[in-house]
């Protein structure tokens, strides 16, 4: 065999293994869960899911193979499953994401969790304290190929913000009236949006439960299996933590690179206006 035939041979090979990522194969009636990472994709992946199917509650042994995240499935793999099909990406802009729900969450709290974890994934420890974790993450040192996340932000609401398919979600919004968000959710999705149907998907998908399930499937789930089990991957649950975790110079850090993008998503700059 010659030596373009065996490259050829191996590209395929390799092809067959490697996830899908930005080499996905994208279908015109794909819908796309998108975020910076530790914005409440998971969580929107579950409240979907249960809108879908309220009667099979979904769980995190299952929810790979009913909405699949593109950076853990090979592009044959979700080529085969069944259309429509919805998929969870962190990509930044692309172009052939024709309808998207795009989960945006405060920053800051995203920097804590996301703190949290590189913990459980034990990519750092205890050492990097978290005003050292400052800088690293606001340079994308963890997210080379996703960028920051005033740069993935950017690069969604201003190429599709206020188009018809696209609905930006804020994770605030959702924790303050999850009923409504998920009835925006089912109707843009075109799903059963009567509240009874709504409320049982919340429900399905409250915090307590989400934990609950963690303890019980941590071993079987990619993104918990291998990782820390002393650290959880659902949290609190909650918006706001930064105020008393972030020190005012590590807030004021990421207000002044970021604020731009804060303040067209609704969050208020702290250190600009505290007094």
């Amino acid at each position: 065999m010659s030596l373009k035939k065996s490259l050829v041979a191996y590209a395929r090979v390799v092809a067959k293994r490697q996830a899908a990522a930005r080499g996905l194969t994208v279908y015109p009636d794909d819908t796309f869960l998108v975020s910076f990472p530790r914005s409440g994709n998971t969580w929107t992946r579950f409240l979907v899911c249960n809108l879908i199917n309220p009667d099979d509650p979904v769980n995190f042994a299952q929810l790979e193979s009913r909405i699949p995240e593109i950076y853990d499935v090979t592009d044959r793999a979700l080529r085969a499953f069944p259309r429509p099909r919805i998929i969870k990406s962190h990509e930044s802009f692309d172009p052939r994401y024709k309808k998207v729900i795009y989960i945006v969450r405060d920053p800051r709290d995203v920097l804590l969790s996301y703190y949290e974890f590189q913990l459980k994934r034990r990519v750092i420890t205890e050492e990097c304290g978290l005003e050292d974790f400052v800088p690293r993450f606001m340079e994308s040192e963890f997210e080379p190929k996703t960028g920051s996340w005033r740069d993935h932000v950017l690069s969604w609401t201003a190429t599709r913000g206020g188009q018809k398919n696209f609905l930006l979600l804020r994770y605030e919004d959702m924790l303050a009236n999850t009923q409504q968000e998920s009835t925006k959710i089912a109707s843009f999705l075109g799903f059963d949006s009567s509240p009874d149907r709504i409320a049982q998907a919340v429900d399905l998908s409250s915090a307590d439960r989400m934990r609950t399930l963690e303890k019980e499937q941590s071993g079987q789930w990619k993104e918990t299996k291998n990782t820390r089990q002393d650290k959880p991957f659902v949290r609190k649950a909650a918006s706001g933590g930064w105020k008393s975790a972030l020190p005012e110079h590590c807030v004021a850090q990421i207000e002044t690179a970021w604020g731009d993008v804060m303040r067209s998503v609704g969050y208020e700059l702290w250190t600009k206006t505290k007094s």
